[in-house]
């Protein structure tokens, strides 16, 4: 049996929760479970919730010492440094594009479980928080574009969950809006800029080389032009994009304000969370028992700092960054 940490995340505007109360009641093994003091209180709840749920309630410095660490924002942890070797953390790592954190990962010999990559049934288990993604950033990055949606013509690249939850919100408040789908492409590169707004929504293949958007396109937009990029791949499909944060989510490059708030479903922490919470409760005990399913272990992207997914050690080969 391992001790499992739930540990708070502070990563900016960062609020989602692993567990609610309610779930933490249904644990096989809540005795092995430690959350940080305050864990819920972003979404109402007391530590004396969690207590009443029979889990235990630790400072953020016993919680690290657990032998799993749950974070659901993992790869933007700042704590990683304060870590023995060894250790599992589970989370959203996107362990890919976060260089930092997978060196850290690998030269302390920890084992990473991206929950990016687990699905049940061949569905993403969390597919929701891809569409509250989509809904999230249409509803916070409007505020920076100085028209309203139904004053705009629109273009959403991708058509997978994200792009549903940015088209759901977009139609709702009267917006003209095109979809580009994977096949697209090449129109999309030719019609781009006749759009108000652009919202990236595609799952970007990391080993591509060409771009949807480059630097020098940006100067054929008309002024104000804003592209809101959701899908958060630093400087891959969108030259100029790397992420902001919910304080401060906008900058302009050449005339284009760019919106790269890569956790938007943050900013409804109570409905992301109450999501992640239902799916997240089997796989908790999991962690808990070491008894992994076969989706979860498939999840695995660095085990005991040896790196398992390909595509982690040919991006980083590629940039000449460490990888054993």
């Amino acid at each position: 049996m391992k001790t499992v940490g739930y540990v708070i995340s502070h990563k900016n505007g960062e609020n989602r929760r692993a567990l609610f109360p309610a779930q933490c009641t249904q644990l096989k093994f809540p005795g092995q479970a430690i959350f940080e003091t305050g864990y819920g209180l972003s979404l109402g709840f007391s530590d004396a919730d969690y207590e009443r749920a029979g889990v235990k309630i630790a400072s953020r410095e016993e919680v690290l010492r657990a032998d799993v660490i749950v974070d659901v924002k993992l790869g933007d942890a700042e704590y990683l440094d304060a870590l023995v070797p060894g250790k599992i953390l589970c989370g959203w790592a996107h362990t890919v594009q976060k260089t930092d954190f997978a060196g850290k990962a690998i030269r302390a010999g920890h084992t990473v479980i991206a929950l990016e990559h687990l699905r049940e049934n061949g569905r993403y288990l969390f597919y929701r928080n891809r569409e509250i993604a989509g809904e999230a950033a249409i509803l916070h990055a409007f505020r920076y574009c100085g028209k309203m949606p139904y004053d705009c013509k629109v273009c959403i690249v991708g058509n997978g969950q994200t792009a549903k939850g940015a088209m759901r919100m977009l139609t709702g408040l009267g917006a003209e809006v095109d979809i580009f789908g994977r096949k697209m492409e090449k129109t999309f590169r030719k019609l781009m800029f006749q759009y108000d707004v652009i919202v990236n929504c595609v799952y970007w293949d990391t080993a591509r080389t060409d771009r949807l958007i480059y630097r020098e396109d940006l100067k054929r937009m008309r002024p104000g032009t804003m592209i809101i990029d959701v899908s958060c791949d630093p400087y891959l499909e969108i030259e100029t994009s790397h992420p902001t944060t919910i304080d401060h989510p906008v900058y302009t490059v050449d005339g284009v304000i760019h919106y790269a708030v890569d956790n938007t479903p943050a900013m409804y922490p109570y409905t992301t969370s109450k999501i992640f919470s239902r799916n997240f409760l089997k796989y908790a005990d999991a962690l808990a028992s070491g008894s992994y399913p076969e989706n979860l272990r498939r999840a695995i992207d660095i085990e005991n700092g040896k790196i398992i997914n390909p595509e982690i050690r040919r991006f980083r080969e590629e940039r000449g960054l460490f990888c054993e």
